[in-house]
């Protein structure tokens, strides 16, 4: 893989996004919590943009790197990458790693989970599992829609997800237009 830039064996390949994930949290960690500055958010856009590069053209070579191609903290680190991929990127991907899930594995379906949720928010669709939230500075932070609020507890339970408390699902937004004129 040399520089890192381009996928070679499955070995490597697994170490290289093992990298990129620990640079994907290494720069969100250096965020300021309160007001991230335009430089932070300048360095992640460029760490973030070179992962996707790097995701997409393994994506392209040898299909979603799911746990039985580069082992499971790979795969999650795949994810990871995905997560922070542009949205159409990440529509792209999904039925990917759905299809690399293997039911067994419980941090592999909790990351369709969550990428499922982003998809769907992306689309400005109801978040089955509610994994996504919007936050504002000064102003906390609320659950997107939910497809079902009371039957999300359950969905969440049966993948190992903790449930979400009843004032957590009180605050969800109701609808993308509540959001809209948030």
């Amino acid at each position: 893989m040399g520089d890192g830039d381009e996928p070679g064996d499955l070995e490597t390949l697994g170490q290289g996004l093992l990298q990129r994930a620990e640079f994907d949290r290494a720069v969100r960690a250096q965020l300021d919590p309160g007001y991230p500055a335009q430089q932070q958010w300048r360095q992640v856009n460029e760490v973030d943009s070179r992962n996707t590069a790097f995701l997409a053209s393994v994506v392209d070579r040898v299909g979603w790197p799911g746990a039985r191609l580069v082992g499971s903290e790979a795969a999650h680190a795949a994810w990871l990458l995905a997560q922070h991929a542009p949205a159409e990127e990440r529509a792209r991907w999904l039925p990917l790693l759905a299809a690399a899930v293997d039911p067994d594995d419980d941090v592999a379906v909790r990351d369709h989970a969550y990428l499922a949720d982003r998809v769907a928010t992306d689309a400005r669709r109801p978040q089955r599992w509610g994994t996504q939230s919007l936050c504002f500075p000064g102003r906390g932070c609320r659950l997107y829609p939910l497809e079902d609020p009371a039957g999300v507890n359950a969905r969440s339970r049966s993948i190992g997800l903790e449930p979400l408390t009843d004032a957590t699902l009180a605050a969800a937004y109701p609808s993308y237009a509540d959001i809209d004129t948030a």
